[in-house]
């Protein structure tokens, strides 16, 4: 995808999936209202579409530092709940340094290369497991949950695991 994205969500998912702008807005109604029970609030008709390469690079630059956990919900939280533009350096400068990131080293890495083998090689590993879309959860490098799943699905999924693992 682009860095400036001109549609919005339920257009875009209207062409990708060949749908109305309707059921594009319903279809993303589900994960809105997952969002608000676990306490978040999801600003989909606000929602600012880009190429998140950029961001991903800084996820895998933050864990270099111990705080990838840190930098990763601060990306979603932005994306999701504010309506920033993720794709955009000067934004990703300062998430990162409400992080605890160096601002400097983060524009530097913007501007350069870094981290592109690593995202890189975390897109082919995606592309072995046919993973297409987010989130998307792989247990024990053989069982997938893709999607926004309620709580007892991951349950389920748990169980399984550990009792195939027993026996």
């Amino acid at each position: 995808m682009e860095r400036d994205v001109k549609e919005n969500i339920y257009e875009k998912l209207s062409k990708k999936y060949g749908m109305s702008i309707e059921e594009a807005k319903a279809n993303t109604q589900n994960m809105v209202q997952m969002a608000k029970e676990a306490g978040l609030d999801y600003q989909m008709d606000t929602l600012i579409l880009t190429n998140t390469f950029d961001a991903h690079r800084l996820a895998v630059f933050a864990k270099k530092h111990g705080l990838m956990k840190e930098m990763t919900e601060r990306i979603l939280h932005a994306y999701f709940s504010e309506s920033k533009h993720i794709g955009n350096h000067e934004t990703l400068a300062e998430l990162a340094e409400e992080v605890g990131l160096n601002r400097e080293a983060v524009v530097h890495m913007l501007e350069s290369d870094e981290m592109e083998k690593e995202v890189r090689a975390d897109e082919q590993q995606a592309n072995e497991y046919a993973i297409s879309g987010v989130p998307f959860f792989l247990i024990n490098k053989k069982y997938a949950l893709n999607g926004a799943q309620p709580t007892e699905v991951f349950v389920q999924a748990l169980e399984k695991v550990i009792a195939e693992d027993q026996s």
